[in-house]
């Protein structure tokens, strides 16, 4: 670990000292700057760029309910500027500009396509974070925060009625996630996500055996 991401850490951990969302706390950011490094060994791009943008681009996450919350990595991006501006001057200032776009590009809600590979590999790598036992867990736990149904007991699999990831999270699966690969941009990032859907299919499959007669 650098010395920059170190310092970045213990900012951190007094910056969001009082956050109560477990989806996308600290353990998210340093498993997204972990994701970016991964693939930045194969596709490239600044890594100093990559780690600061991954530990921040959460630093403002508005709920999931939230009408704003497309909004989000623009608050973020903007919050990231002054915040390095502030206390981390070490920081060429050349690197606001990729790093904020980095960071209001990488939200699937914002819907904004990356541009530099920077920002397609911080995309890739936040979405790698919802996928597997890691994504699995967290879709549960939001769900449980937004007082969400597990499944439709009627119909779990949504095979004969619209797909409601507002009201069960187990919709969320055939919503978004399974889709997610397909909007990686990377190819280390396509090669890490088959991996982790697998992940996801095995206990769709085992849900199957248990609900299904």
């Amino acid at each position: 670990m650098t010395e920059l991401e170190t310092k970045i850490i213990h900012f951190l951990n007094l910056e969001m000292a009082n956050n109560s969302d477990a989806s996308h706390d600290l353990g998210h950011l340093k498993r997204v700057a972990q994701n970016c490094k991964k693939i930045q060994k194969n596709e490239g791009g600044n890594i100093e760029i990559l780690i600061i943008s991954s530990y921040f681009h959460d630093i403002i996450s508005l709920p999931k309910n939230s009408p704003d919350r497309h909004r989000s990595s623009e608050f973020a991006a903007q919050k990231t500027i002054n915040i390095l501006d502030k206390y981390f001057q070490e920081i060429p200032s050349n690197y606001y500009a990729p790093i904020a776009d980095a960071i209001r590009s990488h939200s699937y809600s914002a819907n904004i396509y990356p541009k530099t590979l920077e920002a397609k590999i911080l995309q890739d790598a936040d979405r790698l974070d919802a996928l597997g036992a890691v994504g699995l867990a967290r879709v549960f736990y939001i769900a449980g925060r937004l007082n969400q149904k597990l499944f439709d007991d009627s119909d779990p699999f949504a095979q004969n009625r619209l797909l409601n990831d507002k009201e069960y999270a187990l919709d969320h699966f055939y919503h978004k996630l399974f889709k997610l690969p397909d909007t990686l941009q990377t190819n280390k990032g396509k090669e890490l996500a088959k991996e982790r859907v697998a992940i996801l299919n095995n206990f769709i499959e085992n849900l199957k055996k248990e609900l299904v007669n």
